[in-house]
């Protein structure tokens, strides 16, 4: 037997496509099959899996577990819920790995998988050899694996509250985006003292109200009139998956993965002086700064949630986080990417002190600095740009980190290039401590990358 899966899905950190063009059910069944090699070569036998909310996920689960079952592998199911509940089953149940069905923040018609072998996240090489081995597979096994039922919600809900610590009471706003964090979050407002007010809290794979990606400014929109009208301290959301959070401060303003990394890094560095804490290169140097001002060892690294997983183990640092809000606690917690226990331990931050949210963001140095710039570049090329562009800086001299593509510091700022892990475009950001800088930065990036026949987008 062999089976072809679409290139396109077997993404850097995930696999992910279109369902009924490039992703079905039959490829769902075989790539459960495929994983199922890779659990066994490890020594394992059992695997948790879980499910979103999104219309094709129950399909595309039936499937993939039956993949699993026919290669021998026990198959834990947990049931429909966010992605960090399949990983908080893979870190506590008795478990070798899991397999999340999840279209994360995308459109409605996709879907994908998130994958954990051993404790670690699944992919990159790995993935890529997951689809060489589907086009390798032979008969089933002859033992059929066995599955057990399993919903975890109320522990996994049990968890996230057991580090919140107790303070003055706060008024909230919630909204998962018809997400599949809704029930839990629905679960969080219920234990979690003050008032809580709650938006688009039921499960709807078609997201009816607005897409549930908080990185987008207008999907915010909903939230930021809801803390005005409410007199909130702050507002909450989460992406489709909910291992990404937003959240907006009690005058409306959009807080950013680094500007939220400040806020946790300044209450862990206060147990943990010293401790790394790792950043992603899109992050402000701001935060870098902010880091090391509070004692603790500002670490750069590459962007992509299952790339910081890795570097967070590699350093054992105890707090990781990235610009796209996916924030990372191994601090009294299990080093997952889970912005439901972010979120718990942001309510407990701001419950214990008379600094509000507006306040720790204000005291924050300003700076301006560009979005995140996305611009289509042939996959043949991508990277071959990047190289030309860091050869030409360093025959001038320029200070350069290498961490992930190019980040390149002046006195003015920074502006970063790289190409994405997951599609034909390069990605760049320019951060300055004036409008002026920030114009001079940007002009400098355009001048390089017309040295390359790449055009920056609204030139």
């Amino acid at each position: 037997m062999t089976h072809r899966l679409d290139p396109t899905i077997l993404r850097e950190y995930d696999i992910r496509g279109t369902v009924g063009v490039t992703l079905s059910a039959e490829d769902a069944q075989v790539i459960g099959r495929a994983f199922a090699s890779f659990v066994r070569e490890a020594g394992g036998r059992r695997s948790a899996v879980g499910y979103d909310g999104r219309l094709s996920s129950p399909e595309l689960e039936a499937a993939l577990v039956e993949g699993l079952l026919s290669e021998g592998i026990d198959v834990l199911r947990i049931g429909r819920g966010p992605t960090p509940m399949l990983y908080y089953a893979a870190a506590t149940e008795k478990v070798d790995a899991g397999m999340m069905v999840t279209g994360s923040h995308n459109p409605p018609q996709m879907n994908g998988f998130k994958l954990v072998l051993g404790g670690k996240p699944f992919f990159g090489e790995a993935i890529a050899r997951l689809g060489q081995r589907a086009l390798a597979l032979g008969p089933p096994k002859s033992r059929r694996g066995r599955v057990e039922e399993r919903m975890i919600e109320s522990r996994y809900v049990a968890r996230l509250l057991e580090d919140y610590q107790p303070g003055r009471a706060l008024t909230v706003a919630w909204d998962p985006g018809n997400g599949a964090t809704a029930e839990v979050v629905r679960a969080l407002a219920a234990a979690l003292p003050g008032r809580h007010i709650l938006l688009n809290d039921v499960i709807d794979g078609t997201f009816p109200s607005h897409h549930p990606d908080p990185t987008i400014p207008e999907n915010l929109d909903e939230l930021i009139a809801a803390v005005a009208r409410e007199r909130c301290d702050l507002g909450i959301a989460f992406d489709g998956d909910g291992d990404r959070i937003g959240v907006v401060d009690e005058k409306g303003r959009i807080l950013w993965g680094d500007q939220l990394m400040a806020i946790f890094a300044e209450e862990v560095l206060k147990r943990r002086p010293g401790a790394p804490i790792l950043a992603d290169v899109k992050a402000s140097q701001v935060l870098f700064d902010e880091i090391a001002r509070l004692g603790g060892r500002p670490v750069m690294a590459p962007t992509g949630h299952s790339r910081i997983k890795a570097k967070l183990a590699e350093t054992g640092a105890p707090l990781a986080g990235e610009m796209s809000g996916h924030i990372f606690f191994a601090d009294r917690y299990y080093g997952f990417d889970d912005a439901l226990y972010a979120a718990v331990r942001l309510l407990g931050i701001l419950g214990n002190s008379a600094v509000t949210l507006a306040a720790r963001r204000d005291r924050l140095p300003a700076v301006v600095n560009t979005p995140e710039l996305r611009f289509p570049c042939p996959e043949e090329r991508k990277f071959e740009v990047v190289r030309e562009v860091a050869e030409r800086l360093e025959e001038e001299g320029a200070e350069i980190d290498k961490t992930d593509g190019l980040r390149v510091r002046r006195p003015e700022g920074w502006w970063l290039l790289r190409a994405s892990n997951t599609q034909a475009v390069l990605v760049a950001r320019a951060e300055a401590k004036s409008e002026e800088g920030l114009l001079r930065l940007r002009g400098e990036l355009k001048r390089q990358l017309a040295r390359s026949g790449i055009a920056l987008p609204g030139e």
